[in-house]
């Protein structure tokens, strides 16, 4: 199990270097952007060595003494609550039996005191974030973590008999390796950015009972307790303090804020097409149905009928009906084309802008003039219900005919057809091909 295990450890390591390259890792936000998350670290830790540990077992030594150990690490950051760990430690062990056991025993032993040089140790170390989860916090200031791993410590033993005894070296000089379970625990607490203070304290079970130069049949145990720092590496923000969580919060916020805007706009659209088909219908209301609108009508009870002017009112004098050749001229064709070209309506309503007046005043006088009749093809591009987009261009149609009316065309010759969407002259799948199917067709004849 060692000699896999010594085999192992230079190949992870490997790994976890060579994983460098790849120093970061990024994550989306709620604005849709992507934050940089920075996954490798390295750390550096200074502390106190001792060869106990409080959480069971025998001591060989009724006199325990605190060395000073020292260590570094580098780490990868799986998830913002796993990582894993490739720690190193060196330093020394020592103590005596100058004082009686706690339990008031006096030792009886061979050995009086020993010293441990510390060659190396190192381990793969799984980490655990305890406390990272905080449903309002992207990111928090202190977190707790546990690790657990398993490695392999070198270690030279020294011995003396007595107090005073010179040392002797236990296993004549060699150094001893034994397999060694880490369990620690420690706090981090973010300085900035790129730093943290690191505060750590790791038991270390010994597989073997040498590390003190006295056999009794027990695995042997020592104790690194440290502080020091932890640097990340590449750009970004560290991911050991991230907290998808609470980005996903933010979220669930922004598309709920995104709903209730989008669901305002909407209502405020319903609102106003609600208030254009009144205004639409109080502007095309034709009480007596003699085909001018109430507003425009100066004879508004005109009987049915009854042929009427311009104005709503009655004929005075009967026309009389002539069969006559329609001669349309390239100069009445460049009227109405000039119309066409120049109409322009607000925006989704059927309401004419004036700079449209000059152009639709020469083709009333040209209405009058030769007396022509006048077809209006209102057409809308797909944007929309098709039920809407029916009703507008039919709207558009009936709001040109009225004005032409109102300049004192025959009604009775204007006629005001609307197609919606149904007959487009270019492909809607372009803003300049929608603009094309946006229009009132003009027809002499």
């Amino acid at each position: 199990m060692k000699q896999r295990l010594i085999k192992c450890l230079p190949l992870a390591a490997a790994l976890l270097i060579a994983g460098n390259v790849q120093a970061q890792e990024s994550t989306s936000m709620s604005s849709g952007t992507q934050m940089p998350l920075t996954t490798w670290s390295i750390g550096v830790n200074g502390g106190v060595l001792t060869p106990i540990s409080p959480l069971g077992g025998k001591n060989d030594f009724s006199n325990w003494k605190s060395n000073f150990g020292y260590g570094l690490y580098i780490k990868k950051q799986f998830t913002p609550y796993f990582s894993l760990r490739l720690d190193g430690v060196r330093g020394k062990l020592s103590g005596d039996n100058s004082k009686p056991f706690i339990s008031g025993l006096t030792p009886a032993s061979a050995v009086n005191r020993f010293e441990t040089d510390l060659t190396y140790s190192g381990s793969l170390n799984a980490v655990i974030n305890l406390f990272n989860i905080d449903m309002f916090k992207k990111e928090d200031n202190v977190q707790l973590y546990a690790s657990a791993g398993a490695g392999l410590a070198g270690y030279q033993v020294k011995t003396a008999p007595t107090a005073g005894g010179t040392l002797v070296d236990y296993a004549g000089g060699k150094t001893i390796s034994e397999l060694i379970i880490p369990i620690g625990l420690g706090a981090k607490f973010r300085v900035s950015d790129k730093i943290n203070l690191d505060l750590g304290w790791t038991v270390n079970y010994v597989d073997g009972d040498n590390l003190d130069g006295v056999y009794r049949e027990g695995n042997d145990k020592y104790s690194y307790g440290y502080a020091g720092l932890e640097f990340a590496l590449g750009t970004g923000k560290q991911k050991a303090w991230h907290n998808p969580v609470a980005l996903t919060y933010d979220e669930a916020l922004a598309a709920r804020q995104t709903a209730n805007a989008l669901k305002g706009e909407l209502d405020a659209t319903k609102a106003e097409n609600a208030r254009l088909r009144t205004d639409m219908n109080d502007i095309l209301k034709d009480t007596d149905g003699d085909g001018v609108a109430d507003k425009l009508d100066k004879c508004p009870d005109t009987p049915a009928g009854t042929v009427v002017d311009g104005s709503g009112c009655p004929l005075k004098v009967p026309v009389a009906v002539i069969q006559e050749k329609v001669i349309i001229t390239e100069a009445d064709r460049k009227v109405v084309a000039d119309a066409i070209k120049n109409l322009e309506f607000d925006l989704g309503k059927s309401t004419i802008r004036s700079k449209s007046y000059g152009t639709l005043n020469r083709v009333a006088a040209l209405l009058i003039q030769k007396n022509f009749s006048l077809k209006l093809a209102g057409h809308t591009d797909n944007t929309g219900s098709n039920a809407l987009n029916m009703r507008l261009s039919k709207d558009r149609a009936e709001a040109i005919r009225s004005y032409l009316v109102s300049q004192g065309a025959n009604a009775s010759r204007i006629e005001a057809t609307g197609y919606g969407e149904e007959q487009p002259i270019s492909s809607n799948k372009s803003a300049a091909g929608r603009q094309n199917n946006r229009r009132v067709e003009f027809t002499l004849f």
